[in-house]
């Protein structure tokens, strides 16, 4: 099992996002947005998906991140 290094939850109605740092067997860390809502088959049930930005793609994906949220302004 991988222990995250670094944890933050934000909730926004009913969806959760987790942002969690990890650290991969060969000491390299990596971030892992997950994305928790209700299922939509099953409300009952949580529906999770899950991207990992690895270090070498964190500062384009940074910058990316930032131009679009600069475009919901």
């Amino acid at each position: 099992m991988v222990d995250s290094i670094f944890s933050k939850v934000v909730k926004s109605g009913k969806m959760t996002y987790f942002f969690d740092v990890k650290e991969a067997k060969n000491k390299s860390k990596y971030l892992t947005i997950t994305l928790s809502q209700p299922s939509k088959e099953d409300p009952k049930k949580l529906s999770r998906r899950s991207i990992n930005v690895f270090g070498s793609a964190a500062a384009d994906f940074a910058k990316a991140l930032e131009e679009a949220i600069g475009q919901l302004k």
